[in-house]
């Protein structure tokens, strides 16, 4: 059997994206209260286990922290968009734990899942 566990992080953080059109609202710097889950995937270990929740937690604490309250456009070589933000997420996370997706939320109402084709 396959299972999935997932386990919800949030950080505030601000960013623009200088590249959109003049008067796209979000080319001007604004902030976002920026929700993730981090999925993991795996037959259970001989713990009974996908992965432990203590485990994914040491492991996106670490990332959360060098986010929160930072202008995003300062951290990253990338357009700081929910997609780009969530690859850069599974990429970090999935060197330590077995990630299956990340499921990033920008806003209340926006949404992107970045899985591995």
């Amino acid at each position: 059997m396959q299972f999935t566990v997932s386990k919800e992080f949030s950080f505030e953080a601000a960013h623009s994206l200088p590249h959109l059109p003049e008067g796209h609202k979000c080319r001007n710097t604004h902030g976002h209260s920026y929700r993730f889950s981090v999925e993991c995937s795996a037959p259970l270990d001989d713990r009974g286990f996908v992965v432990d929740y203590a485990e994914i937690s040491a492991v996106v604490n670490p990332i959360v922290a060098r986010l929160d309250h930072q202008n995003l456009n300062d951290l990253f070589p990338f357009y700081t968009t929910a997609e780009n933000i969530s690859a850069w997420l599974y990429e970090e996370v999935s060197r330590h734990l077995p990630v299956s997706a990340i499921v990033f939320h920008e806003t209340q109402k926006t949404v992107v899942r970045c899985t591995r084709i």
